[in-house]
């Protein structure tokens, strides 16, 4: 059997490299009905623009036909149709090949060099639970899920600001946010003596209130530097306080930091692998600072990074916004809080939960952590499903929260429950001698699976999953301007797809069949491919915090 992980990537450049130069004109079918024929079309359209008449030349077909690489997915055949040029894969080779290396599949595939170290700072988690605003609990969300995907991909990163306050950090353990704790403060000494020699007199001996060292001027560094990049104009001063400096002063020391075990840094995550090493020679300003805000926070941050410009030399060049837009809760109070929003959302959960089972789970203690991540994943589903940028409404009624909602993340745990069931059924029916023990891949004979569900799942579900990691961890931090825009809803919608599939499928096919010998070699064949969908979809929660729950 041919080794090396098969990629969606490798494949296309190759397919499009055998239609000689010029712009790409393949794409991945995804939808079932098309699946049902190919899995990648030339459109007819492209084809007449690239070679006149329409007429693609044997021997390009010849080439597509027998293309071979590495990562290069096996070609069963490659016609003309109406709809363009047809190709299709040679299916049971395919599944061999993924479902025989899935830890491949549960993972980025990038392998490039070194990016560099991000700091991702959040300044909502300065705030007290009851302080947040719902859009500030969207830019924490955000920010704790970009953690996790650029540590995935063994990218260096800090986390600033570390949580001080002790009710934050209960509430931040409850949504299953993982955020470092303050052990002491950076000292903002030398910001202040840099500060009091720039600050101007106080006319008239004027007493500036406790706390406030003075206004700084900004105009001279906005007209330099900030226009260009994308700073509001009327930012023209600053004033200068204790508690501003304190915030300097942490992102400074984040940003000096040049090894992989800083505060916040992935040491607080064994399970992943240790992130690349920094080129050599990086320092400072191979360093990007990500400020993950609210619309409503994006002012007064502008402010800080001129600020920080202004007292520090050394302060990095490439500070970048992601900024999260505003949420509207429908049917809510104006000033409904972040901790209000969070019981909500957990009774609903529990009264859910009470309607499927006939009894209020909550009393049973083994159910109270279930209900916990239950509430979580809705809440992080619920968040995170928006790309971060455009406004989020949020529908706060009794019928959003549901097992048969397919937009949920309630809808993702029961699935990944669903698939914990089939499994525990497989394992005590292999213990009572009813199945074998599950043979290894290469035995099995994958043509046995012909239900388009199965090729549904692997050829959208497993095979791209390591691509669609690289797309979310990838931050365009060189492209000009200020503000960055970061692709946080990608596994949400990845996973929810996922798990419609999954349902689809599960609903219709019988996957344990009667333990009867000639059965056996499907059966294995589907528990297979439903293990590497375990795999992903565990993997995916991994990238939230969720754990996989077993019952639900």
């Amino acid at each position: 059997m041919a080794t090396g992980r098969l990629g969606l990537g490798e494949t296309l450049g190759a397919l499009n490299a055998a239609l000689g130069a010029g712009d790409p004109l393949w794409f991945k079918e995804t939808h079932a009905r098309h699946l049902r024929a190919r899995d990648f079309l030339a459109p007819r359209g492209a084809l007449r623009a690239r070679f006149g008449d329409g007429q693609v030349p044997e021997h390009v077909l010849r080439a597509v036909a027998g293309l071979q690489g590495p990562g290069v997915a096996p070609v069963l055949r490659c016609a003309p149709t109406p709809a363009g040029l047809s190709l299709q894969l040679q299916r049971p080779a395919v599944f061999e090949r993924v479902l025989g290396a899935v830890a491949t599949y549960a993972a980025p595939s990038s392998s490039a060099s070194p990016g560099p170290r991000v700091v991702l700072h959040c300044p909502a988690l300065r705030r007290a639970p009851g302080a947040l605003r719902l859009s500030q609990l969207r830019a924490v969300l955000v920010a704790d899920h970009l953690a996790r995907v650029l540590r995935a991909a063994r990218v260096c990163v800090r986390l600033v600001p570390a949580v001080r306050d002790p009710h934050l950090l209960a509430f931040l353990q409850q949504l299953h946010v993982d955020w470092p704790a303050a052990s002491r403060r950076a000292s903002p000494e030398a910001l202040r003596s840099r500060a009091l020699a720039q600050l101007p007199r106080a006319p008239n001996a004027e007493v500036l209130p406790p706390g406030v060292l003075g206004r700084l001027c900004l105009k001279e560094l906005l007209d330099e530097r900030g226009r260009a990049a994308g700073y509001d104009p009327s930012l023209d001063s600053c004033l200068v306080t204790e508690d501003l400096l304190s915030v300097l002063a942490e992102l400074q020391e984040a940003v000096q930091e040049t090894g992989p075990h800083g505060p916040g840094s992935e040491a607080a995550l064994p399970d992943l692998p240790a992130p690349r090493a920094a080129a050599p020679g990086a320092g400072v300003q191979s360093c990007v600072v990500v400020h993950v805000v609210s619309c409503e926070e994006d002012f007064q941050q502008q402010k800080l990074d001129l600020l920080w410009q202004k007292l520090d030399d050394q302060a990095p060049l490439r500070q970048k916004h992601l900024i999260c837009g505003p949420v509207k809760a429908a049917g809510a109070p104006s000033a409904l809080s972040v901790p209000d929003y969070f019981t909500f959302r957990h009774a609903q959960v529990r009264k859910a939960s009470a309607l499927k089972h006939g009894v209020d789970m909550a009393q049973d203690p083994a159910w109270t952590e279930r209900l916990g991540v239950l509430s979580a994943a809705t809440i992080k589903f619920e968040m995170l499903s928006t790309a971060p940028q455009n406004q989020l409404s949020l529908t706060l009624d009794d019928s959003s929260i549901s097992t048969k909602g397919t937009k949920s993340g309630t809808f993702v745990m029961y699935n990944c429950a669903r698939l914990a069931t089939l499994f525990d059924g497989y394992t005590r029916s292999k213990e009572q001698g009813l199945y074998p023990a599950l043979p290894p891949v290469a035995s099995l004979d994958f043509s046995l699976l012909q239900d388009e569900g199965e090729w549904l799942l692997l050829f959208n579900g497993v095979l791209p999953f390591p691509e669609l990691l690289d797309q979310a961890a990838a931050l365009p931090c060189t492209t000009p301007g200020l503000q960055l825009t970061a692709r946080t809803e990608t596994v949400c919608k990845f996973l929810v797809q996922l798990s419609m599939d999954f349902s689809s499928y599960y609903n219709r096919v019988h996957v344990l069949g009667e333990p009867r010998p000639h059965l056996f070699g499907q059966m294995f064949a589907r528990l297979q491919l439903l293990r590497a969908v375990r795999e992903v979809l565990h993997a995916g929660l991994a990238l939230l915090g969720l754990p996989p729950l077993s019952h639900i």
